[in-house]
C-alpha cells in the first residue's frame, strides 16, 4: 500500500506534533492548560473551546454578526445564561433539541447552552420546507426547536408538544428567546453532564430524504486532529469570514476547530457576494470558509466591484462541501492569490483528502493527499484493491467518523475502512481524484460512463456558468447521459455545437443525448447540485 493511501502514518509523530505547535500556537502549555480544565468542567464539544477561550483571553472579541460583537468571557457566560434558562424550560440532559438557526451568535449560544446541559442538538437544514421539518421532528425523537423567526411557518408544522425558543428575532419576542434567557439568568456554573450531548447532523439529502448523522462529541483523535492541522493555514488567534452554513458539517467544523484555536469568527446570515468581500476587507480576515458556489457567486461580480475590495490578509480560503472545479479553483486563485484549500470528506467519513494550492496548481480538480491519521483505499466492486491510475470506491477510515444513522445502520465497511460513496483514483503523486458518486456511474452500451467527466468538461468553457451532467434511462442502450447548462450573461445556447465540442474531446459514448438549457441548477443550502430533482425535470419536446 502506498505512504498517500496510508495517510503518512511511518512519518515521525513526534516531529508532527512539534510542528503543528510551533506553526499553531495550540500547544503552547498555558493554552492547553486553559482547554484540560474546561474538558473537566464541562466536557467534550462545542462549549470546551469557548470555556477555555474565555479563561485565557476573555476579552478577546469572539463573535461578529450584524448586530452585536461579544468577547469570548461575554459568549461563555451568556451560553451559560441560557443553560439555566432552557433547563426551566423543561430541556434536561439526555433531551434532543433542534437548532433552526442562519450563522449568527444565537447559533454559537444556543449549542454551548445544549452542550453545557448534555442535551444532545440536531442541526436542521435552514431550507427545509414545513412537511420535510416535521418528519425530521418526529423521526429524531425532538422535543424542542431554537429557531430564527423567519421559520416561524415552518416551525409551526411540528407537532404541537415541541417547544419553540426563539434566537434571532425582529421586535419583542418574550420570555422564551435566547437574548431574554441571557439577560434574566445568571451565568451560575453547571455540573458536568453525566454523558455529554451528542451532535446529529443531516446528509445533504442531494439524492432522497436526508438523513441524520450521529456523532458523539469524543469522537476524534489527536493523530486525526494533528493531521488537518498539517495541512490547513490555521493559527491561534486568526479572524476567520464563515460562510459555510454553521448547519453544515463544515461550517460546524470551523466553529470547532477555531474555538480551540481562539479565533474571532465573523458571521452573515446571508451569503451575498459583495457583502462578502466587505466584510473580508472590513474586517482583515485572514480565514474564509465556504462552499464552492460561493466562490463561483465572487467570481461572477464585475471587474470593477472586485477591484474595490482589499483582501491581502487573506490566508486561508478553505472550501468543502462539494466538488471544487479545478478551473475554478485556478480562477480563484489567479484572482485571490494561492490561498484555495479543497477538504474533501463527507458527514459520514469527516475528512479524506485535503488538497493545497500547489496541489491545486500542478493538478486542477484533485481532492489533494490523505492527511496523518487517516487511510484511504480504492476497492473494486469485490473489495479488492485496484491498481493506481485505475477507478474504484473510494474507502476511508479515521478518528472522527460518525457513530450511526439516527434511524439505524451505517454505511457499508470493507476491512474496517467506510464507503465515502465516490469513485475515485489515485495518481502517480498519492493525489485523489473524485469521479464522482458510485451511484451516478452509468453503463451506456456495455461501457463505463463517468458524468463528473463530462460536467467539468462543459464547465470549463468560457461561455459556461455552470453544468451538470446525469444518466437517464434509454431504451436502446440502457442508460444514456442528458446535460443541464446554465449560460454567462451575454452568451448563446446551441445544443449541437456544445455536443460537437464534447464529441471532439472524448469517447462518442460520453457525449450526453441531449443538452438542455437551464435558467440556474437546482441547489440545497450548501451548494450541491440536488440531482434527484434533475432526473424529474422533462426535456423539453
Amino acid at each position: 500500500m502506498s505512504p498517500a493511501e496510508h495517510g503518512k502514518t511511518a512519518s515521525s509523530w513526534l516531529g508532527a506534533v512539534l510542528d503543528v505547535s510551533r506553526k499553531t500556537g495550540i500547544l503552547d502549555p498555558r493554552w492547553m492548560y486553559s482547554i484540560v480544565q474546561a474538558s473537566r468542567k464541562h466536557g467534550t464539544g462545542l462549549v470546551t473551546g469557548f470555556a477555555a477561550a474565555a479563561s485565557r483571553h476573555p476579552h478577546q472579541v469572539a463573535l461578529i454578526d450584524e448586530r452585536s460583537q461579544f468577547t469570548y468571557k461575554q459568549v461563555y457566560e451568556r451560553s451559560l445564561s441560557i443553560a439555566h434558562g432552557l433547563r426551566d424550560l423543561g430541556i434536561h440532559e439526555g433531551d434532543q433539541v433542534g437548532i433552526l438557526i442562519r450563522n449568527h451568535a444565537g447559533f454559537v449560544e444556543a449549542m454551548n447552552a445544549v452542550a453545557a446541559l448534555g442535551v444532545n442538538a440536531c442541526l436542521l437544514n435552514t431550507g427545509f420546507a414545513g412537511p420535510q421539518l416535521r418528519t425530521v421532528v418526529e423521526r429524531e425523537n425532538i422535543s424542542a426547536i431554537i429557531f430564527d423567526d423567519e421559520f416561524e411557518e415552518a416551525v409551526a408544522t411540528a407537532p404541537s408538544s415541541c417547544s419553540r425558543i426563539l434566537a434571532w428575532h425582529e421586535g419583542q419576542a418574550g420570555e422564551a428567546s435566547l437574548s431574554a434567557l441571557a439577560q434574566h439568568y445568571s451565568p451560575r456554573a453547571l455540573p458536568r453532564p453525566k454523558r455529554p450531548g451528542v451532535a446529529t447532523i443531516l446528509t445533504s439529502g442531494t439524492t432522497g430524504t436526508p438523513k441524520g448523522a450521529r456523532r458523539s462529541s469524543s469522537s476524534s483523535d489527536a493523530q486525526s486532529a494533528i493531521g488537518v492541522l498539517e495541512k490547513l493555514p490555521l493559527r491561534v488567534g486568526q479572524k476567520a469570514l464563515v460562510s459555510a452554513p454553521l448547519f453544515h458539517s463544515w461550517g460546524f467544523t470551523q466553529l470547532i476547530m477555531g474555538s480551540l484555536l481562539g479565533h474571532c469568527f465573523v458571521l452573515q446570515r446571508r451569503f451575498d457576494p459583495e457583502k462578502t468581500l466587505t466584510a473580508l476587507d472590513q474586517h482583515s480576515a485572514e480565514l474564509f470558509a465556504v462552499v464552492p458556489v460561493m466562490l463561483q457567486r465572487i467570481l461572477s461580480l464585475d471587474s470593477n466591484i472586485l477591484d474595490r475590495f482589499e483582501t491581502s490578509s487573506l490566508i486561508g480560503t478553505l472550501s468543502s462541501g462539494s466538488a471544487l472545479p479545478g478551473e475554478l479553483a485556478l480562477r480563484w486563485m489567479d484572482r485571490f492569490g494561492d490561498n484555495l484549500y479543497n477538504f474533501y470528506g463527507s458527514t459520514e467519513a469527516a475528512q479524506t483528502s485535503i488538497a493545497t494550492p500547489s496541489d491545486l496548481r500542478e493538478a486542477p480538480g484533485t481532492a489533494g493527499q490523505i492527511p496523518r491519521g487517516t487511510t484511504v483505499r480504492i476497492l473494486d466492486d469485490k473489495g479488492q484493491p485496484v491498481p493506481r491510475g485505475e477507478v474504484g470506491r473510494i474507502f476511508v477510515g479515521n478518528g472522527n467518523q460518525f457513530d450511526e444513522y439516527t434511524g439505524g445502520g451505517r454505511k457499508e465497511m470493507a476491512d474496517g475502512l467506510m464507503s465515502i460513496g465516490d469513485l475515485g483514483w489515485f495518481d502517480e503523486k498519492g493525489r485523489l481524484f473524485v469521479g464522482g458518486r458510485d451511484d451516478d456511474m452509468i453503463v451506456s452500451g456495455g461501457e463505463n460512463v463517468f458524468p463528473r467527466e463530462v460536467e467539468d468538461l462543459l464547465s470549463d468553457r468560457p461561455d459556461i456558468h455552470e453544468a451538470a451532467v446525469i444518466g437517464v434511462p434509454d431504451p436502446e442502450f440502457g442508460q444514456r447521459l442528458r446535460g443541464f447548462v446554465v449560460m454567462k450573461a451575454g452568451e448563446s445556447f446551441d445544443e449541437e455545437e456544445m455536443k460537437s465540442f464534447v464529441r471532439e474531446r472524448l469517447a462518442r459514448h460520453k457525449v450526453p443525448r441531449e443538452i438542455i438549457h437551464a435558467s440556474e441548477l437546482p441547489r440545497n443550502q450548501t451548494g450541491k447540485v440536488l440531482k434527484r430533482v434533475l432526473r424529474d425535470w422533462a426535456p423539453p419536446e
